[in-house]
């Protein structure tokens, strides 16, 4: 997935806003927290000092640390379904957006620290916190629901093979991208496997490495 990045780092000053521009602003900050250490490691203190308000604002915003992972969950969905379909729009075809997806390049960095994609990889662990699973579970279906979209436009387009079924595409890329941390963590020679790993999946995408990604 493109390595979208959290927003500006710098402490706030403190102004008065409205509810919904604080929660804005704890959003954002909260975001590049977690993002950068982790959710275990991630303090409301921290992200009250790049708001520039008090920890218990932050509470009193969104009730729990959990409640605040979860709606931080919530918003990087959003983005990362907007950024993809950008992404894919500025291709000649969603074949040749799959070939970009899937470099070992790209997949290297799905999940480095300070991109979206970590938080979500350190959601699926945090099973003691039902309204964070919760919002993981959201947040993947709404990325499941865009990626078939486009698969059926490669579809459309003629380079996705069309007797894919564009769901099981979709869940399937998911699927791969989720299961990169445990890869890194066991695997030998795990950047040529990312590489062989994303070529099979493009020629299963796309019907073979005769095809034309185009």
């Amino acid at each position: 997935m493109p390595e979208s990045e959290p927003e500006a780092k710098r402490p706030r000053t403190r102004t008065r806003l409205k509810p919904a521009d604080r929660q804005a602003l704890i959003l954002a900050a909260a975001t590049e927290v977690f993002a950068e250490v982790g959710y275990q490691r991630g303090r409301m203190s921290e992200v009250a000092r790049r708001v520039g308000v008090s920890e218990p604002v932050v509470f009193q915003n969104f009730g729990s640390k959990a409640a605040v992972f979860a709606a931080v969950l919530d918003h990087a969905a959003g983005q990362l379904d907007a950024a993809l379909r950008e992404w894919a729009g500025r291709s000649p075809s969603i074949g040749g957006w799959l070939s970009e997806l899937l470099a070992p390049g790209h997949l290297a960095r799905v999940h480095a620290r300070g991109t979206l994609g970590v938080l979500f990889a350190d959601a699926m662990t945090l099973t003691a916190e039902p309204v964070v699973l919760d919002a993981a579970r959201r947040g993947n279906r709404l990325i499941a629901a865009t990626l078939a979209e486009l698969l059926a436009d490669g579809q459309r387009d003629g380079s996705v093979r069309p007797d894919l079924e564009p769901a099981t595409g979709a869940w399937w890329l998911i699927s791969l991208l989720a299961s990169q941390q445990f890869r890194f963590a066991v695997a030998p020679g795990v950047e040529g496997l990312e590489g062989e790993l994303g070529g099979l999946t493009l020629d299963a995408l796309l019907g073979g490495p005769g095809r034309e990604a185009g």
